[in-house]
């Protein structure tokens, strides 16, 4: 519901206007003049002031001018006729939300509304997500979603142990955060995190940078290292995409995990280490040990305990907060923080992030990059997720018919529905309020597939 100020001197068009917008839900307030209008503006806030430009005993433009002056959060909307159609572009230059020609369809100004309100929710839940990060600094763990809550709580729980870890999870979903938050949360937490990733070294390479070597082991070895494992004593050692580690490595770390001992390369001396081991991989290596590239026996060391990290897709729920701590890291200091416009939400909501968090971080920082401190709209997001036709036309740049501008719309809306319930249908119904068989039919209809996620 939103309070709205309806300004003109067409008392027939201003009767009729209000009990539309009413009979939508929405608290409307008729002034019929500039000067009626301005006292009212002055005891009140209003969230939309939908104003004729041109009225015998007042000026539209100058009355917009004057919102936007004591309240820039109002949006407001122009109504003109053909003559000053010129002078309602402009003031959407100065910060107008839009403007209707006349005679106008009570529906397309409704359908402007809707977007408004999205918009305020969106603030609204932007709002409440910026509080909630503010009072959880402390970890780099974000989201809230019941999922994430289980992931917190199994952190948590694993923290205070030496037993080694294996965290699972796709590519971009943050297992060297979960790592961080193990170790930080851990007794060992004032001792080094080191951290190695398989993937970056060549099979060579690997075993001098985990267990150290000589000076003269191997070619180029012109001076003594000593090694990741020794450089974590004491502390925790993290071994991300361990699953791309040659299998002589293997057999060397298997014995770290046994012994406790590591043998630099050219020599047979043992050095005694105490190190936490956590892994990460994206792959399964269930399916490595069928392979016969990855040992049974690790692979049994390495799960002593394990943790799984869910998909961005799979917690659509904390895409709000994931934007907002993004958007807080990404904005100029000093600068107020981009909003994003219903559209682009819209995109970000049914869009799949086959790159997770990671790709959501790189999406928003693309955005508020383009934005250049303006609200961040469909066309500010990275390609492949904006799509290459703007959501107002069609393929052939035309503007679409209002028939497809609804059903567009009312697509957009279904997802952000989804978004917010956290991908629950029956929530999503409820919030819609509709029933969810209604509900399945028009997700069938437009094509949106959105399981129901697990609790």
């Amino acid at each position: 519901m939103l309070e709205i100020l309806l300004v003109g001197d067409q008392a027939k068009t201003q009767t009729a206007a209000k009990n539309a917008l009413s009979a939508a839900a929405h608290r409307v307030t008729v002034a019929s003049t500039e000067a009626r209008a301005r006292s009212l503006l002055d005891s009140r806030v209003f969230d939309v002031v939908i104003s004729d430009v041109n009225m015998k005993k007042g000026d539209g433009l100058a009355l917009f001018r004057h919102v936007h002056a004591i309240s820039p959060a109002t949006d407001v909307i122009l109504m003109t006729d053909y003559g000053t159609v010129a002078d309602a572009v402009a003031a959407l230059k100065e910060g107008a939300y839009d403007y209707v020609m006349k005679p106008f369809d009570i529906d397309v100004i409704g359908l402007r509304l809707e977007r408004i309100a999205e918009r305020r929710r969106l603030a609204e839940e932007l709002a409440s997500a910026r509080e909630a990060a503010a009072r959880v600094p402390e970890t780099p763990i974000i989201g809230r979603t019941p999922s994430m809550a289980r992931l917190t709580e199994r952190i948590g729980t694993m923290a205070a142990s030496d037993a080694a870890v294996l965290i699972t999870g796709e590519t971009g979903t943050g297992k060297e955060l979960v790592a961080h938050s193990l170790h930080e949360r851990s007794p060992r937490a004032a001792k080094p995190f080191v951290a190695v990733n398989c993937a970056a070294f060549p099979e060579t390479l690997l075993e001098a940078e985990l267990f150290g070597h000589e000076r003269g082991a191997f070619t180029g070895a012109s001076r003594k290292r000593e090694g990741r494992f020794k450089a974590a004593h004491g502390g925790t050692l993290f071994i991300d995409e361990v699953a791309e580690m040659p299998v002589t490595a293997q057999l060397k770390l298997l014995r770290v995990l046994e012994d406790g001992v590591v043998e630099p390369l050219g020599t047979n001396e043992a050095i005694h280490v105490d190190v936490r081991v956590i892994t990460a991989t994206h792959r399964n290596l269930k399916e490595r040990i069928a392979q016969g590239i990855f040992r049974e026996d690790l692979y049994y060391r390495l799960k002593v305990l394990d943790i799984a990290i869910p998909p961005l897709r799979e917690r659509r729920g904390d895409l709000p907060l994931l934007v907002q701590h993004f958007l807080l890291r990404s904005h100029r200091p000093g600068a107020a923080i981009p909003v994003i416009s219903p559209r682009a939400w819209a995109a970000l909501g049914q869009y799949s992030f086959p790159g997770n968090v990671r790709e959501l971080e790189h999406c928003v920082e693309h955005a508020v990059v383009l934005a250049q401190g303006k609200e961040i709209d469909i066309d500010h997001l990275p390609s492949e997720i904006a799509g290459t036709a703007a959501p107002d036309q069609g393929p052939d740049g035309s503007l679409r018919s209002l028939a497809q501008a609804a059903h567009e719309f009312e697509r957009e809306y279904l997802v952000r529905a989804l978004t917010l319930a956290g991908g629950k249908k029956a929530l999503a119904a409820k919030t819609l309020g509709i029933s969810r068989k209604n509900l399945w039919e028009k997700l069938k209809a437009h094509g949106i597939s959105d399981p129901e996620p697990e609790d």
